[in-house]
């Protein structure tokens, strides 16, 4: 197992040393990928996250991450704390992958998916700006591809399937779907963003969500990302929201859980992980996610463009909104939305109170399962139990106290998901139909009650064939 040794903090505002930055960033058109002239485009498979290859030292790779620097090894390092728990050292980069299914043959396999993807992030691209095709690329599926055009067409449809679309985008339904909707707004035109440093920035972003994660992964961000683009077309903020809002508001959603590793805050607090004792315990993982977002604007210079101060304010009003996505504040938020609404005092002309208005829109995207219609919704609700438990079984091989909806003995989906909409969905989008009551917000809400009522229909079934078993 892969070993991670801490190091003092390099804060984001501190330069990485030369020799860490020997490599050029990330998969992007302009360095790695063939099309391009790179000379090995299986180099593409080498980079996880922010990962550099020390030219001088093979033996370590630097890891820059929220600003700080780790190095991973298997020789040569002695830690510089240690712990009681050994699994403190567990790698969350493959935490809930399936050791047993990774082998050297699949290696090439992986390679060529990769080749494929940034073949089809090209062509993509192209179709999204309306280039025409001029070398054919005949190892891409067409019907794939003008599959996902036509559903990008009904992209601010309620319904709007994203497993389908990840599918149909060869697993770049993130990259595929921000950037169409930040061309939808004409936001990269007004706010002059370079299309290089875009993609690059959006690649890194989707490469950086772990896939093995059953559910914090770039699909999920892309489903917030979706429906963030469904409240943004509500009449109450169409009206009133500027582009600068709508370019955060999508940033937001597309970031809100960068890099998560698949395991909660309570979890990383009791194994002393490095990053609960960096953020003391409050919002770990949402600083965390906010701090992996700066870090890739910066890397990629998206916005270097702009003034030192208008870059600044980016980053602070992005992790204004992550920040938000902290569940452990939900009632704190929610508490201050309904008192608003009690006073009938929310004012969109006030940048303040847009801002808290783009904070209660990603708070209720990123909990929107249970308001899709069935057969997302319980997709989504198997994928965030399943993820639960995983964690659960963690901490029991590790003998910790299971935490709470993690005991895959003692936990049902139908339990889990009933518990968290009474208590946290149901009133969350009762204040936002409140706020908004529109034939969107009466349909999440209808939807949510039949999810709920199917629910206790699989409960009840359930207890029938265990009760039919028992005699």
């Amino acid at each position: 197992m892969e070993v991670c040794y801490q190091l003092p903090v390099l804060p984001l505002d501190r330069p990485v040393p030369k020799h860490v930055l020997s490599r050029r960033g990330a998969i992007s058109f302009s360095s790695s990928s063939s099309l391009f002239g790179a000379p090995d485009p299986r180099q593409l498979s080498q980079r996880r996250g922010a990962i550099s290859y020390d030219s001088s030292d093979q033996t370590a790779l630097y890891i820059r991450m929220l600003g700080d620097v780790r190095v991973r090894s298997q020789v040569g390092f002695e830690p510089e704390r240690r712990s009681s728990h050994p699994y403190l050292f567990i790698d969350f980069r493959t935490l809930h992958s399936n050791c047993g299914s990774a082998s050297a043959s699949s290696v090439p396999e992986r390679r060529l998916h990769r080749l494929l993807s940034c073949q089809r992030y090209l062509h993509s691209s192209r179709l999204l700006r309306g280039v025409p095709q001029q070398i054919p690329l005949h190892i891409l599926d067409e019907d794939y591809t003008g599959q996902a055009r036509c559903m990008l067409e009904k992209v601010g449809n309620w319904n709007f399937d994203i497993f389908l679309f990840d599918r149909l985008t060869n697993g770049n339904s993130l990259i595929t779907l921000t950037f169409h909707l930040l061309n939808h707004y004409g936001l990269v035109e007004l706010f002059q963003l370079d299309l290089v440093k875009l993609w690059r920035f959006l690649v890194m972003v989707q490469e950086d969500y772990h896939s093995g994660n059953p559910y914090h992964n770039a699909v999920h961000a892309a489903d917030v990302t979706q429906a963030m683009h469904c409240y943004l077309q509500e009449p109450m903020l169409a009206k009133s929201l500027t582009s600068y809002d709508i370019l955060l508001g999508l940033l937001a959603a597309a970031t809100h859980d960068l890099d998560h590793p698949g395991v909660n805050q309570p979890f990383l607090i009791k194994t002393d992980h490095y990053l609960a004792t960096l953020y003391r315990n409050t919002s770990v993982l949402e600083n965390h996610h906010w701090k992996s977002a700066v870090g890739l604007l910066r890397e990629t210079g998206l916005f270097s463009h702009l003034p030192p101060e208008d870059s600044l304010n980016v980053e602070r009003d992005l992790g204004s909104l992550i920040l938000a996505t902290d569940i452990s504040r939900q009632n704190e938020y929610l508490t201050r939305f309904r008192t608003h609404l009690d006073q009938n005092n929310l004012c969109l002309i006030n940048a303040s109170h847009r801002h808290f208005i783009l904070q209660m829109a990603l708070k209720c995207a990123d909990i929107c399962n249970p308001c899709r219609p069935w057969e997302l919704s319980k997709q989504w609700s198997e994928k965030v139990t399943e993820e639960f438990f995983q964690q659960g079984d963690i901490e029991k091989k590790h003998k910790l106290e299971v935490s709470p909806l993690c005991d895959r003995e003692t936990n049902t989906v139908g339990d889990i998901q009933i518990g968290f909409m009474a208590y946290v969905a149901e009133p969350l989008f009762a204040e936002w139909t409140r706020f908004s009551d529109t034939r969107l917000s009466q349909t999440m809400l209808g939807h949510m009650g039949l999810n709920k009522a199917s629910w206790n229909h699989v409960i009840t079934a359930h207890a029938s064939y265990l009760e039919l078993n028992a005699t």
